[in-house]
């Protein structure tokens, strides 16, 4: 099902018999709405699905928020997305009737890193969060303090784009704003591998 102008972004959304959990799909740069629904599925099949477009073009490459350069965000920009985000799966929530503190973020690249903006500017909007190769967004301060929130990091030391040290300054950052935290490393620089998706499924499985 797609939708567009009500609630402010363009989406899809799964909707499940008796789902327990929402998984709300964020996609990396160039992706779309449709991008990481496959992953959703292997994730979580019994789960509902929503999964918006970024709102920003980069040469034509749907994203989250804007960047000056690789690795360099703009701030601004990034703060106003993440409050647009938030109000969006307030919105959604409302109008298809699931509950965000059953709702698990699972975000690739740039998605990830607006997952994490979300975390750390609009807290007890996510409460769950699977954070494929993100880096760190923004650092607010004061930092906030979260409610109980839970967050699986999946990294790669051979990352071309996101180096160790920034993946881990995330962790720390998040686990010093209260979050429980669980950072892994797995192979395959920064596409998505068979370990991610083992990972992130047998984290939310222990989560049920």
């Amino acid at each position: 099902m797609s939708a567009a102008a009500p609630l402010g972004f363009t989406h899809r959304w799964v909707p499940r018999a008796g789902a327990t959990r929402t998984l709300l799909l964020l996609h990396g740069t160039g992706g779309t709405e449709d991008d990481l629904l496959p992953l959703g599925e292997l994730l979580d099949p019994g789960a509902a699905l929503l999964s918006p477009r970024g709102p920003v073009l980069e040469h034509g490459m749907p994203r989250f928020f804007r960047r000056l350069a690789e690795g360099v965000f703009d701030e601004a920009d990034l703060r106003q997305r993440a409050g647009d985000l938030a109000a969006f799966l307030r919105a959604a929530a409302d109008a298809y009737g699931f509950d965000l503190r059953r709702t698990t973020a699972v975000g690739f690249s740039n998605g990830a890193n607006i997952a994490a903006a979300l975390c750390l500017l609009h807290p007890g909007v996510l409460w769950e969060a699977i954070l494929l190769r993100p880096m760190v967004p923004l650092v607010p301060d004061p930092l906030p303090a979260l409610p109980p929130t839970a967050a699986l990091l999946l990294a790669s030391a051979e990352d071309p784009i996101v180096p160790a040290a920034n993946t881990e300054r995330l962790a720390a950052l998040l686990q010093d704003a209260g979050a429980a935290v669980h950072l892994q490393w797995v192979p395959g620089g920064h596409q998505l591998t068979r370990a991610d998706v083992t990972a992130a499924r047998d984290w939310l499985a222990a989560r049920r």
